[in-house]
């Protein structure tokens, strides 16, 4: 956890994730919250079979992302650091 970035935050950012989850699930996956940048960016990891969905950028950016922005308006921007990317 960044030191800047309260917990209260980042529990924020988890609960938005658990919102998501039981739909990643389904499909096999998930997704891990592992930073919080001091300028508001969200950093997560894809876990089983999103790490290799041909679906997870569009996952990202209208579920994941949406989800956060939504219960946590501070967020400005949701990255994933694993998976495939755009070019895949």
């Amino acid at each position: 956890m960044t030191q800047s970035i309260s917990q209260e935050l980042y529990q924020k950012v988890e609960a938005a994730l658990d919102t998501m989850r039981p739909h990643l699930a389904v499909d096999g996956g998930n997704v891990e919250l592992v930073d919080i940048s001091p300028d508001h960016v969200v950093s997560v990891r894809w876990l089983g079979n999103c790490e290799s969905c041909k679906m997870s950028i569009m996952t990202l950016r209208a579920g994941i992302e949406q989800a956060i922005k939504s219960a946590v308006p501070e967020i400005k921007e949701v990255k994933a650091l694993n998976g495939l990317s755009v070019d895949s």
